[in-house]
């Protein structure tokens, strides 16, 4: 059958909504307090909402509606379609009040179930809580609203409900949410629908299993605690000069009174601004004080929270001030002999005048006014100091330094080896180590920078080519089979000891200032390179071998012997080409009956 909520009921559900909702926002007009956990300030409103299964067990004598009025007994069954709510209001950390209302079946038809019952109660509550979760236990008193079992109208009847449960707290909404994983209670239910037809007694033991979410509201932790913070501006005066105060309260429930108060040498004032007469103050520092309370006009500071701690305000009285002065010098950093502006920046609080002097470790400066030049004359090199003072009328002095760098001068640029012209040796192929009037150019222009120069020195690089390279290889591998081995060239190193030659001989230059190498490279000739005093040739061209001059030891420049000419009848001479030449060869071997092995270079005969 259908059941509806009866408007009673609608009216308990709706109070139960409420009344947390208008206390949470009283709670709210006061500053939140600083975050505590579960344990130590647990909430002080608890909403739960959720779902509820409940077992009633017992029996209904019911008059039935058909001739001779007989009594059946009904029970009840289980109801499975359940909602509850509940509020409970603490008054410290274990102990409150709560409302709960719980309806069963009462909004739908159910096959499963014969009534409907909505219980609205009342009671304490006792929780344990600790960091995560808060057991809980209460006892309830108040009415069942109770349908069926076999259609028996709704009627109010007395109900009690024991039990306890378990909450465990998430982080959710800021710790405000909060799971009840389980609530068991036994309830207990009586009602009287009459004597009539429908009519009959119940008493009804159930069990009763819920869970759902609880939300947190408000906490049982105290009102935060009113301060009050001092300030002074300026914090530091000449006597007479005023000092303005300044007290700031912090975790003030707005909607209570504040009261100010001020102590200390000089102060005026009751408000949350006041002022020190600094007129008959001795120099030196002083203090002041203020405090501050809350409540409703006329009872401010009752509770403890409501009187702020004393707070402190410090301030000074000075003397007439010294001047003070800033020093610089430009440039910082000079050669010897030079000198550098500089400058004083003075200043007398009380606008005093002032009369500059300087001194320098080192060095002169002179100058009167904020100004003056400083000379380097006489002074060594490394850093100085320059000191600029002065002083007013009133005897009281002030000094600043700065400083510049004399800088020794840099030390002369480090040598380096000079490629000088290089000669070629591929002109004559007869004699591919021999200096050749065309390498005299370049030779006498090294001469030259040698006398230019007479503490550098040369140096000769021979070099060869991968084909001469190889024909000395294989020759001294030969040499290893021989018992008179035969003297190889080293066509490189030829080279570089026939240009030294030429330079010793022809030019007159030193031999000792002349060091003989052979480079790497793939070519017929000699570099020239003059070396200063000072240069590492080594590290300026690497990859050389000096030359072992015990070994390698210079060739005789001589010119190539003359060519045979024939004279025509003792008249003209005749040059002949190589093609007559050894035409005239061949008719001489015919002539002799020999063979060309017998015949000579120059058409001569020998025997072989």
């Amino acid at each position: 059958m259908r059941f509806r909520l009866s408007g009673s009921v609608g009216l308990m559900l709706s109070l139960t909504l409420f009344l947390p909702g208008s206390a949470a926002a009283q709670d709210a007009s006061r500053p939140a307090a600083s975050p505590a956990s579960a344990a130590d300030s647990p909430s002080r409103w608890d909403i739960f909402a959720g779902y509820s299964y409940l077992a009633p067990k017992g029996t209904v004598d019911v008059v039935q509606p058909v001739p001779g009025n007989p009594v059946l007994p009904e029970s009840y069954k289980s109801m499975q379609y359940g909602v509850i709510a509940s509020v409970a209001r603490y008054f410290n950390n274990y102990a409150g009040l709560q409302v709960e209302l719980s309806s069963h079946d009462t909004f739908v038809n159910s096959s499963s179930s014969n009534g409907g019952i909505t219980i609205v109660q009342g009671g304490l509550i006792f929780r344990f809580p600790y960091e995560e979760i808060a057991p809980f236990v209460h006892g309830l008193a108040g009415g069942s609203y109770m349908g069926g079992p076999d259609h028996e109208p709704f009627k109010w009847g007395p109900s009690l409900t024991a039990g306890g449960g378990l909450d465990y707290n998430t982080p959710l909404f800021d710790h405000r949410l909060a799971i009840r994983i389980f609530q068991a209670d036994y309830q207990y239910m009586h009602n009287n629908w009459g004597p009539g037809v429908y009519g009959g007694r119940a008493n009804i033991n159930a069990a009763r299993l819920s869970a759902g979410i609880v939300y947190h509201i408000g906490t049982i932790a105290p009102p935060p605690q009113l301060t009050v913070a001092c300030s002074a501006n300026p914090t530091s005066v000449f006597p007479g000069d005023p000092v303005n105060l300044t007290a700031t309260v912090g975790s003030q429930d707005p909607k209570e009174n504040v009261l100010y108060g001020w102590s200390g040498d000089g102060v005026k004032g009751n408000g949350p601004s006041a002022t020190v007469d600094t007129s008959a103050l001795a120099p030196g520092a002083h203090t002041a004080r203020c405090d501050a309370k809350e409540g409703k006009p006329g009872r401010e500071g009752l509770k403890p929270w409501q009187v702020a701690p004393e707070g402190t305000a410090s301030f000074s009285v000075k003397e007439f001030e010294p001047p003070t002065i800033s020093c610089s010098v430009s440039p910082t950093t000079i050669r010897p002999g030079d000198g550098a502006a500089v400058s004083a920046q003075g200043m007398s609080p009380q606008n005093r005048p002032l009369t500059y002097t300087y001194s320098t470790s080192a060095g002169t400066v002179n100058g009167n006014g904020n100004t003056a030049t400083y000379s380097s004359s006489g002074a060594p090199t490394g850093p100085v100091s320059i000191t600029c003072n002065v002083a007013d009328d009133k005897g009281h002095n002030a000094s600043s330094s700065t400083s510049l760098n004399i800088e020794a001068p840099p030390p002369p640029p480090q040598p380096h080896t000079q490629a000088l012209c290089s000669i070629s040796f591929t002109t004559d192929k007869k004699r591919p180590t021999r200096v050749d009037n065309e390498a005299k150019a370049c030779l006498d222009e090294v001469a030259l920078d040698l006398q230019r120069q007479p503490d550098a020195w040369a140096v000769v690089v021979g070099e060869s080519t991968a084909v001469e390279r190889a024909a000395q290889a294989k020759a001294e591998k030969l040499n290893m089979g021989r018992r008179h081995p035969k003297e190889v060239e080293n066509t490189a190193a030829q080279r570089a000891v026939n240009t030294k030659q030429y330079l010793v001989t022809d030019k007159g230059i030193d031999a000792s200032r002349i060091t003989v190498a052979t480079g790497s490279g793939d070519d017929q000739k000699v570099e020239n390179y003059l070396v200063p005093s000072g240069a590492k040739f080594s590290a300026d061209v690497p990859g050389t071998t000096p030359v072992d001059e015990s070994k390698v030891k210079p060739q005789v420049r001589k010119p190539l012997p003359q060519r045979h000419t024939r004279r025509a009848a003792g008249k003209a001479t005749v040059k002949h080409t190589s093609a007559r030449h050894a035409a005239a060869k061949q008719r001489t071997v015919k002539r002799a009956g020999l063979s060309k092995k017998h015949v000579r270079k120059g058409g001569r005969r020998r025997h072989r």
